[in-house]
């Protein structure tokens, strides 16, 4: 068969990829303007039309808004994860873990209000199930080795609950100080937030098993990679409230560790 002869690929308006993908025609224009979802084709009647591979990108752009990513840290995410079945696979195996914590958290919640509704005893171990600080294990190990989680593990759990407790409440004071300069609207590299930087790190020092911590370890490395990672990562940046908090944190850290270290 000829090459002319082919049947077209299908593509979409822009008001069916609207509807269909739960967005506006007019956040679609958005995208393209700033280079984040061109069209596959513009009609000469000006339509912008959409084919799988833009889709594919969509459906991806979408994903990382629910997580939390503004469009310019997007566009960062895209420029390096140039594959999108990997960077699917990475988001789809994240997405099933949150799935099966949260699914977990909802029955241990379940039959808490049963237990309390019927007048009996709680069961402190499924009272926290989906709880576990231990979700992230193989995450940590992935980046600093199984030695880094095992010494910071048996450190969480050697605290005691009252311990633990106390250190939470101290990283939220921090990551709500964190908060609140960025939103003074003061300099990343202002004393204000050089002293928050100051704070963070000697924070960091205090969980045994990190670079942080260890006698040569490489601090600075280890500083950069998660100020960086608090950005590209919307689980930590919703600790700082979100991308341009901490971005703040991030800009703050990288000039304190690029002084000191």
């Amino acid at each position: 068969m000829d090459a002319t002869d082919a049947t077209p690929a299908p593509d979409w308006s822009i008001q069916d990829v609207a509807r269909f993908a739960g967005t506006t025609s007019r956040t679609l224009r958005h995208y393209d303007e700033i280079g984040l979802l061109k069209p596959s084709r513009v009609g000469s009647n000006g339509y912008r039309y959409y084919d799988g591979a833009t889709l594919l990108q969509l459906q991806r752009i979408l994903l990382l808004r629910e997580l939390g990513l503004g469009l310019p840290a997007i566009a960062g995410v895209f420029r390096q994860q140039t594959d999108p079945v990997t960077a699917l696979a990475r988001h789809l195996e994240w997405l099933t873990q949150e799935q099966e914590r949260l699914t977990r958290q909802m029955a241990s919640v379940r039959q808490t209000i049963e237990t309390v509704k019927g007048g009996g005893d709680m069961v402190a171990e499924k009272m926290f199930d989906g709880f576990d600080h231990t979700q992230y294990k193989d995450e940590v190990e992935g980046r600093w080795g199984k030695d880094a989680y095992a010494k910071s593990d048996a450190w969480w759990r050697g605290m005691g609950t009252a311990g633990q407790q106390e250190w939470k409440s101290h990283a939220a004071k921090l990551g709500s100080d964190w908060i609140a300069a960025a939103a003074s609207g003061v300099s990343p590299v202002s004393p204000d937030a050089q002293d928050l930087a100051r704070r963070h790190v000697e924070w960091l020092e205090s969980i045994p098993g990190t670079p942080a911590a260890e006698d040569g370890g490489d601090i600075k490395g280890y500083v950069v990679g998660l100020a960086e990672m608090y950005v590209a990562d919307a689980r930590f940046a919703a600790n700082y409230g979100g991308e341009q908090g901490a971005g703040f944190v991030r800009d703050a850290l990288l000039a304190f560790a690029e002084k000191h270290f």
